[in-house]
């Protein structure tokens, strides 16, 4: 069983990504089960997703990093015992610091083969998410193996390239990809390293 984690602020892109993976996820003929915290954002809930024929579970208003933690973890707990998936894709609201939730993951004794924390950046508001929430963005991605510069589809000349550079300079070693998650640009890309 392998958790993935999605990381990014509000608006980065999430509940697409989540949707497209789960969908890949399905597609490959892998049982998927669905966390989604929402904290009053607007996005996918957990009706939606079983009503796609997803498996899903919504957590109440509130940060599964902190107010959260133990519902997390039950959560993860029922899913594994009830559902026994192949994948479990996690969407915290996007004020959670992704790396804490793995660290919950970790605690909860699911007895999970891989955690991966996908970090995603919006790029249309990337300028001024470093300039205005420089260290709570830095610390968010921290811990992503890998991260997805969406929106690229949107993206003014120059702008890719400059926020790999960015993140290169924050993040050496991390893989980071220009992706749209709506037109489907590299996402083949980000499938094949989720082999």
């Amino acid at each position: 069983m392998i958790v993935y984690i999605l990381g990014g602020f509000l608006g980065s892109g999430k509940t697409s990504l989540l949707m497209r993976l789960a969908t890949m996820f399905s597609e490959r003929k892998q049982k998927v089960a669905i966390l989604v915290n929402e904290s009053g954002e607007i996005g996918v809930d957990g009706a939606t997703l079983k009503a796609q024929g997803y498996d899903a579970v919504e957590l109440p208003s509130g940060c599964i990093c902190c107010s959260l933690a133990g519902t997390l973890q039950s959560a993860l707990k029922n899913i594994t015992n009830d559902i026994d998936p192949d994948i479990i894709i996690i969407e915290p609201t996007g004020l959670a610091l992704p790396h804490k939730v793995k660290d919950l993951v970790h605690n909860a004794c699911i007895d999970e083969d891989r955690d991966v924390i996908i970090g995603i950046a919006d790029i249309q508001r990337f300028k001024d998410l470093i300039k205005k929430k420089e260290e709570f963005f830095t610390r968010q991605m921290q811990g992503s193996d890998f991260i997805l510069i969406n929106k690229s589809d949107l993206a003014k000349d120059g702008e890719i390239e400059e926020a790999t550079a960015w993140l290169n300079g924050r993040f050496p070693g991390k893989e980071v990809i220009p992706v749209s998650v709506k037109d489907g640009t590299n996402l083949d890309k980000v499938f094949e390293m989720m082999q």
